[in-house]
Parts: C-alpha cells; sequence; structure tokens
C-alpha cells in the first residue's frame, strides 16, 4: 500500500512539475523606473518586485530576495504589457466560411507557437493577443486569449487559461459577400444578417429548453435525451452570459442593430470591433456593451468603410465607452503605443487615457483586468520597460516581461530571431486590399466562386 502511495505521489510531482512548466513564472526586481501604473498614476523613481509571476510589491528602495535578478531602469519607463484586442498572430487559416454559423470551431486548436509574429509582438512590447476567428461569418467560431510565451513548441503553453470563453461575429459586407454572393445563402443583406443571429439564438433556446425538459423528468426513467449540438451549446452559452461576443463592425445603423438584438435576448457582455462609426452612437455603445475595439486612423480599404474619423477613438472614450486600439496586423501590433499616442492629436486625451487604450481597457474587453492591464500588486508580472516615454514618437521597447519571464531584450536576443520569416505570408504587406485583410484571410474560394457563377450565366 505504502509503495502504492509513493507512485502516486511520484507521478502527482511530476504533473505538477509539468504544469509548472508549460507556463513558467519568473522573480525580478525592476528598480529605478518611471513606472506607468495606468490605473494608479505615475511614479517616478519605483522599484516593483515581481516573484513567481505576479507583483508583490511597488515601492521605493525595495531589496531583492536571494536569486532574483535586479534590473536598474534609471531614465526609462515601465508600463504594463501591451494588450491586442483584435489579432491573427499565431494563427494561419482564420475562416470556417462554410456556414453563417460556425460556432462549434475553436482558435485555441489551430494556434502556431512557433510563429515568429508572437516574438516581434513581444518586441513592440505586446503580452497579450486575442487571436480571432476571421469576419466571414455572422457568428464564426471561438477566440483564444493568448499569452506571448514565445519559445515554447507546444500550443498549450500560450493559451490564457484563465480568460474568458469569446466569440467572434460579424456584421456587414463581409458575411453578406461570402453567404449571399458567394454561396447563395443567406444573407445576402444587411437585414438577412440580423435574421441569422436572431434565428440562432431562437434555435438555441429551443435547444436548451429540450434539455430542460430532459433534464426535469430523467428521473422517471422514459425521456429521451436531445441530441447534443456543439454549434447550439455554443449559443446556449453566450445566452447565458458565458461567452463574451467580439463583433465585427462599422456602420453605425449596425452597430445599434446588435445593440437591439443584445437587448431582446438579455445578452451584455457585447465589444464592437473595429467600429469605425462608433463616434454616431457613443452613448449607447458606453450605456449597453462592454466597449469599442478600433483602429486608430485605418480606414478606406471598402466602400463600408469610408466614413470614418481618427478622433473615433477619443469620443468614444469622453462618452465613457471602454475602448482600446487594435492591431488586426501582424505588423501594427508592433506599433500599438504608437496607435495609443495617435488619440492625443486626434481628441487630446490625456496619457493615462491614452495608454488606457492598449492596457486596461483590452483586458476589461477580455474580461481579464483582474489579472493584468496594470501595474498593481497582485496582478500578474506582465511588464515592458520603454528607453522613452511609449506615447513618444522615438520610444522603443527595452525588454518585455510575461509572468515576469523576460522573452524579450533588445540587447540580448540573438539577431536571426529578427529576421525570421514565414513561409506563409510576406513580411511587410505592399497593399491593403479584402483579399489580403486578415479577417477575410482563405475566404476567396468563395469569391472566386461567385464570379465564376456569375460569368457562366452572363
Amino acid at each position: 500500500m505504502k509503495k502504492t502511495q509513493i507512485i502516486i505521489a511520484v507521478l502527482l510531482g511530476l504533473i505538477s512539475h509539468l504544469s509548472l512548466a508549460q507556463t513558467p513564472k519568473g522573480s525580478v526586481l525592476i528598480q529605478n523606473a518611471t513606472v506607468l501604473t495606468v490605473t494608479g498614476g505615475t511614479l517616478e523613481d519605483t522599484d516593483v518586485l515581481v516573484q513567481d509571476g505576479l507583483i508583490k510589491k511597488i515601492g521605493q528602495d525595495l531589496k531583492a530576495p536571494n536569486g532574483v535578478e535586479v534590473i536598474d531602469a534609471a531614465g526609462k519607463y515601465l508600463m504594463p504589457g501591451i494588450i491586442d484586442a483584435h489579432s491573427h498572430v499565431g494563427l494561419d487559416v482564420v475562416n470556417e466560411a462554410t456556414s453563417p454559423i460556425t460556432a462549434e470551431v475553436q482558435m485555441k486548436d489551430v494556434v502556431n507557437p512557433t510563429s515568429i509574429g508572437i516574438y516581434r509582438a513581444l518586441a513592440g512590447g505586446v503580452t497579450i493577443s486575442h487571436a480571432m476567428h476571421g469576419s466571414a461569418n455572422v457568428i464564426g467560431g471561438q477566440n483564444a486569449t493568448l499569452k506571448h510565451r514565445w519559445g515554447t513548441k507546444n500550443p498549450e503553453d500560450i493559451i490564457m487559461k484563465d480568460a474568458p470563453r469569446t466569440i467572434k461575429f460579424a456584421l456587414g459586407e463581409n458575411p453578406t459577400r461570402v453567404h449571399g454572393r458567394g454561396n447563395g445563402i443567406q444573407p445576402r443583406t444587411r437585414m438577412g444578417v440580423e435574421a441569422v443571429i436572431r434565428n440562432g439564438f431562437n434555435e438555441a433556446l429551443q435547444y436548451k429548453k429540450a434539455w430542460a425538459d430532459y433534464n426535469a423528468n430523467a428521473s422517471n426513467g422514459t425521456s429521451v435525451p436531445p441530441k447534443y449540438n456543439e454549434r447550439l451549446q455554443t449559443l446556449v452559452d453566450i445566452l447565458d452570459g458565458k461567452i463574451i461576443i467580439h463583433c465585427h463592425s462599422y456602420r453605425a445603423d449596425e452597430i445599434y442593430m446588435l445593440i437591439n438584438v443584445a437587448k431582446d435576448f438579455g445578452i451584455s457582455k457585447l465589444v464592437f470591433q473595429h467600429t469605425n462609426e462608433g463616434f454616431k452612437v457613443a452613448p449607447e455603445i458606453a450605456e449597453y456593451t462592454m466597449g469599442a475595439s478600433v483602429f486608430a486612423d485605418w480606414w478606406a480599404y471598402k466602400f463600408e468603410v469610408y466614413y470614418s474619423t481618427a478622433f473615433n477613438a477619443a469620443i468614444l472614450t469622453k462618452n465613457g465607452a471602454v475602448t482600446s486600439i487594435n492591431s488586426d496586423s501582424a505588423e501594427l501590433i508592433r506599433h500599438l503605443y504608437h496607435e495609443a499616442a495617435k488619440t492625443q492629436r486626434y481628441g487630446g486625451l490625456t496619457e493615462e487615457e491614452a495608454l488606457s487604450l492598449i492596457t486596461i481597457n483590452p483586458a476589461r474587453q477580455l474580461g481579464i483586468a483582474d489579472k493584468v492591464g496594470s501595474i498593481e500588486e497582485g496582478k500578474q508580472g506582465d511588464l515592458v520597460i520603454f528607453n522613452e516615454h511609449p506615447l513618444s514618437v522615438y520610444a522603443v521597447p527595452q525588454m518585455t516581461f510575461v509572468d515576469g519571464v523576460k522573452y524579450f531584450d533588445i540587447k540580448e536576443d540573438k539577431d536571426d530571431q529578427r529576421l525570421m520569416v514565414s513561409a506563409t505570408e510576406m513580411v511587410e504587406p505592399i497593399f491593403l486590399s479584402e483579399e489580403n485583410h486578415r479577417c477575410m484571410q482563405d475566404t476567396e474560394f468563395f469569391l472566386e466562386t461567385a464570379n465564376a457563377l456569375f460569368n457562366h450565366n452572363h
């Protein structure tokens, strides 16, 4: 018996060790920095101690425990790790464009932890990204929140397991082109997009009731369980508040439409993505949703995105909407601190308001603000050291830490890490078009089919 207990104890120890190895936690003392806490003001000549992956103490003249690395950041700036609320880093094919609703597919199953984009994101101070399904579907797949633990070969290591579930919705041209014109099915119009969502939720409610009726009568042994359906169960989880919707959107009328749909079905966990005309319905976004994640000044790459303004983020912020700035780009992800700085030029946001757009606000939208997004004792040790203030055009990230582990060091990293090229995409996109826009990646087949049918019939 004792021998069996010893074997079990050893196995449990190994499992515990492997679990820790999957998500390494580091310890570091960063001294003498100008600390931009985001939520608690700016602290001059301040030390931050991270132990076992968590921010243990913030103050002056802190002493490092034995064996903990000490970094002198005098003259430098320390801020929370940047969070990108809309990304496709670590993903290749992002659209399961075979049906208007594909809620059953999950991006976490196909994340590539060796993608060079993850390292480049770290070089831009980004410690967390939201790896999203594409925008070909009205209701697409479930997204994955990633911690940029570069160097692992195990996808499980970069999934942020304590982040809530999220899912991708899309309004407007993308689903109507792919399904209506590309595949000859609903939706072909913007009204059809709303119908797909409402019909999907109503079917999910019927599915939920069928299971409730079965469970209520299961004890008598005569009822037959409904057939399990992962797609409908995911929609039920949305209705039950277990999944946050992140919706690709541009036009104000459609944004307001989805707000009304969400109200009708009792859904409050809703974030709008892109949201170029969000400034038109900023009070409604602030009152009824978890906010909007926008581009700083990116538009006019297709017809429905022509009407926009660089003041969008500032207008949303001033109206009380939780607002973030995202990349939706493997290139722009390295410059999110520059994107945030643009809101000081276009809208006059304060330093803390601008920094919130790439830290605590995307954390709120992803449901992880209790863990990351600001420098506070007890939060996870995701940190970035800059040579200049991060809102300065001269700012360059020097070191990036995830859970207290240094994953990027501009002075110590080998040059070949910066030279590696993805085999599936260009390093610098020559132009932006619908064909190489990440949200519509891999939907060319449907559009080519539509064109072929049109040419055949005419």
